[in-house]
């Protein structure tokens, strides 16, 4: 346990984020292919370690909007907007905003766009072009593609809302409107064009097609039914070409606000040391650091239809 601890320390001070890991297939083979491949079960048991605590915010937050003001808010006035999403008690970046536009504190044009599946600011205070920067304690700003209100709110957060140009949120809607159409296609269901891991012992593996089941884990947070990236991982475990062992961390180092699953082992692949999974999602325009490799734990990110899924490891 020391072991992982240290890991978890270490990969945090880099890269705050959402271990996730995966299993194995053939090289471009599907999930049902896969199957008719096994022919002996796995010889681990799926395995989760720790239950949720008690997560909802508590403690008096702040947003800062660029060129107006910074404004402090009570979680406990903040109801989402998207009520399909969370459950009572939770909201996102983008339901914050709401309440101070309710509150008359700022004056926001926002609606809802189904082929985005997620709300639009139309102006702040009469000025268009609106994104977002969020981290949680102990993060820092990164550059993120990931819709505003799918955002989950955590105490300690930072958040910061800025201009930014119509052709850069162009590019962002663009990939949202293709994984709402994608998801479309399949009549509803969230099936990934290609999901990803890259580990020491199962080297370079590829998924394809592979049709996400919600398994609820974070059913205090979020709406039965609602897929995270952490159900790529449940998913393959129930069809048994993986296996994993989730492990629930409060805090982590000098990040006190953790509270969510991370992953401590896929087959063999373990972390240990300094070395272990990471994970990111969305469309390969974004790929990496340049908007899909941002620091939402895994068990609360919320998935749409995302162009691929991707779990590599590393050592720092």
């Amino acid at each position: 346990m020391k072991t992982f601890n240290l890991f978890a320390i270490c990969l945090l001070i880099i890269l705050i984020g959402s271990f996730a890991f995966y299993g194995c297939a053939k090289d471009g083979a599907s999930i049902d292919e896969s199957l008719e491949e096994i022919a002996t079960p796995k010889q681990e048991k799926d395995i989760i370690t720790g239950e949720v605590s008690k997560a909802k915010p508590m403690l008096e937050g702040m947003i800062k909007i660029a060129g107006i003001d910074n404004f402090e808010f009570n979680p406990s006035e903040i109801k989402t907007i998207r009520d399909d999403l969370f459950k009572e008690g939770y909201f996102s970046v983008f339901d914050i905003l709401v309440g101070l536009d309710k509150s008359g504190e700022i004056e926001m044009e926002y609606y809802f766009d189904d082929e985005l599946n997620t709300y639009v600011i139309g102006s702040i205070n009469g000025t268009e072009g609106w994104w977002y920067a969020a981290y949680y304690d102990g993060g820092w700003t990164e550059k993120n593609v990931f819709r505003m209100d799918h955002y989950p709110y955590k105490d300690k957060m930072n958040i910061s809302i800025m201009e930014a140009s119509q052709e850069e949120l162009e590019s962002y809607y663009d990939v949202f409107r293709k994984e709402v159409a994608r998801k479309n296609l399949n009549g509803g269901e969230i099936i990934i064009p290609e999901v990803i891991i890259r580990g020491p012992n199962i080297g370079d593996l590829i998924f394809e097609n592979v049709k996400i089941e919600a398994h609820n884990l974070r059913n205090d947070m979020l709406k039965e039914g609602t897929a995270t990236a952490i159900d790529a991982i449940m998913t393959l475990g129930d069809a048994g070409l993986i296996d994993y062992e989730l492990f629930w961390n409060e805090s982590i180092g000098s990040a006190e606000i953790v509270k969510s699953y991370w992953v401590n082992r896929i087959n063999k692949d373990a972390a240990s040391g300094r070395c272990g999974f990471v994970y990111e999602e969305g469309s390969m325009d974004f790929y990496g650091f340049n908007g899909n490799h941002i620091h939402i734990p895994s068990d609360i990110r919320i998935i749409n239809s995302p162009e691929y899924l991707e779990y590599y490891w590393i050592c720092i």
